[in-house]
């Protein structure tokens, strides 16, 4: 018999760690080879973790909701015979013998003991304590009491990781938060008050449905909210006439479908439209870090997506402004596809510098869209419409029959004002509405 690590695999550069959602294998199960175990979720993906040996399941490490680190062991996996790992994601573990197991044994039924004399920590009005810090606490047996007095160094004073393992490396000598109450002045009182009165419960009838918000409809809610708090949003809107472009892409699309295989949409042409004018405008294609601008080398455009429990995703094209139209195409089918099919991987959702969402999808001939963090600005794309508008030409002024769209925009005014919102905007149409009705592709 030989027994195996099931560990957390890599998912991309910028993932380091990712919570169980749900175990699809009990202890006593059996697994097939590359059958998945286990659900996990990053930010905003969802995905399985699968098994690379045959065996059965003897013991989990961790529970549902758990975070859990990359390259951490999830589970032991017991197969027959001896079988040589040769991959990053299982390793064999030797047998130890009747003495260390009870031993090792002994000590996790203290430490489990331990734990359950500690009261769980929970987040508070003043303070938010992530899943993560909260484990770490909870393993490490810290109190709510000692985790409140932890200065700490995040966003709003929040407890990092970085400051919990330096409390733990040092118990003792941490300076803690200055507890002693100061008094408030009476017009902060007064605004606090009210802040509390306008907050009021929502008192729901026995006819009501309650509906539990789901993981991801919270993590959205939650980014959304804190990008209100941190931009200041300014929008800046422009109608383009796209009749170029909506007779080209009727001309060429069954061509198109027969030589590539792809449906020719009109995003792609909207992307290369897109990227084209941050490469013209490159400030556009910035992150703001405290007081420092950090300009991006490269061009990643989002592109919010449906998913198909109604929330929303913003896959990410890498390098847009280095494709061709065939590229983007392609580009765009497959990260919508996988969206749709839930398929996504981490890394596909990563490194995003601006972002594209397409709400005439849904009828909207405009909007004004939240910005995407750490990102500055988000273009909305509105539906396309035929209507009557005013042709000049040498020959003088006449009444025709044209297919336009709203471009929103919205822009964090902290860093960029509204000459470069409304030119990098007015690019982009400018790209649209001098589409070569004559182009190869």
């Amino acid at each position: 018999m030989a027994k195996f690590e099931l560990k957390l695999p890599k998912m991309g550069e910028s993932v380091a760690e990712a919570t169980i959602t749900s175990w699809l294998k009990e202890v006593g199960d059996t697994i097939e080879l590359d059958e998945a175990v286990l659900e996990i979720a990053t930010d905003k993906v969802d995905s399985e973790v699968p098994s690379e040996f045959e065996g059965v399941l003897v013991e989990k490490f961790f529970n549902v909701d758990d975070v859990v680190q990359v390259g951490e062991v999830l589970a032991i996996i017991e197969t027959d015979g001896d079988v040589e790992s040769t991959t990053n994601t299982a390793t064999v573990v030797t047998e130890v013998d009747e003495t260390e197991e009870q031993a090792a044994e002994q000590i996790e039924q203290t430490i489990s003991i331990a734990k359950e004399t500690v009261a769980p920590i929970v987040s508070n009005e003043t303070r938010f304590y992530s899943p993560l810090v909260k484990n770490i606490a909870k393993a490490e047996g810290i109190s709510q009491e000692d985790l409140d007095a932890i200065v700490g160094t995040g966003k709003d004073n929040r407890v990092t990781k970085a400051d919990i393992l330096n409390y733990i490396d040092n118990r003792g000598t941490i300076p803690v938060v200055n507890n002693v109450k100061t008094e408030t002045p009476v017009a902060a009182k007064s605004e606090t008050a009210k802040s509390k009165e306008a907050v009021k419960p929502v008192i729901s009838s026995g006819e009501d449905e309650i509906i539990e918000m789901t993981r991801m409809g919270k993590l959205v809610a939650h980014h959304m909210q804190a990008s209100i708090q941190t931009s200041a949003h300014v929008q800046s809107f422009i109608e383009a006439d796209v009749t170029n472009v909506w007779n080209w892409r009727k001309k060429v699309k069954d061509g198109f479908m027969k030589r590539e295989g792809e449906n020719l949409t009109f995003t792609p042409i909207f992307m290369e439209a897109i990227a084209k004018a941050l490469r013209d405008y490159p400030m556009m294609n910035i992150s703001l870090q405290g007081d420092t601008i950090i300009k991006k080398k490269n061009i990643n455009l989002g592109m919010a997506a449906a998913l198909p429990d109604g929330n929303l995703i913003v896959p990410v094209i890498k390098n847009a402004d280095q494709l061709n139209l065939v590229g983007m195409t392609k580009q765009v089918n497959d990260l919508a596809n996988r969206a749709r099919l839930n398929q996504l991987k981490p890394d596909d959702v990563q490194g995003g510098t601006y972002t594209v969402t397409n709400v005439g999808t849904f009828g909207s001939i405009m909007g004004t869209p939240i910005i995407n963090q750490p990102q500055v600005g988000i273009l909305a794309l509105g539906a396309i419409r035929k209507v009557p508008a005013v042709i000049e030409t040498p020959e003088g002024d006449f009444i025709g029959i044209r297919y336009k769209m709203f471009l929103s925009h919205s822009y964090d005014h902290r860093v960029v004002n509204g000459a470069l919102g409304g030119m990098f905007v007015k690019a982009v149409s400018d790209y649209l509405e001098a589409w070569d009705i004559n182009r190869e592709i």
